[in-house]
């Protein structure tokens, strides 16, 4: 039987709240648990006490007897000091997205177009001039 430390949402809509549960990971989301072993309330400020409870007793038993945690319980665990940070790195931050990257062609195609443009009419005027002053000098 696979373990899990995980949220269970509760609360109305647009209004969550959470309860931070033991349960067996075939368990659907909101559905049976074995122990609740605390709370998260998204809806509070940052700094407060209230945003998140956990019996850190229970907790440490449960990742003893083999619970893995879910990244977000992971990250309050490892804000609360119970897990050691762990690194995470985002290949993927910064780089565009599919939108993005043909929204850059499609401009760089526009400006390649304008520097033709803008080249070619500025040469013509170069090809013209010795043509005008053959004909002041006639």
């Amino acid at each position: 039987m696979a373990m899990k430390i995980r949220l269970a949402r509760g609360g109305s809509k647009k209004r969550p709240h959470y309860a931070i549960v033991a349960a067996d990971s075939r368990m659907p989301r909101d559905g049976r648990f074995i122990e609740k072993l605390g709370t998260y309330a998204p809806m509070l400020p940052k700094d407060s006490e209230e945003r998140v409870k956990m019996d850190m007793e229970r907790v440490q038993h449960w990742l003893g007897q083999g619970a893995q945690p879910t990244d977000r319980v992971a990250r309050m665990l490892e804000a609360a000091g119970v897990m050691p940070k762990k690194d995470r790195v985002n290949l993927k931050k910064g780089t565009p997205g599919k939108a993005a990257k043909a929204r850059a062609e499609e401009k760089a195609a526009k400006a390649a177009a304008a520097a033709e443009a803008a080249a070619a009419p500025a040469e013509a005027p170069v090809e013209e001039a010795p043509a005008a002053e053959e004909a002041a000098a006639e």
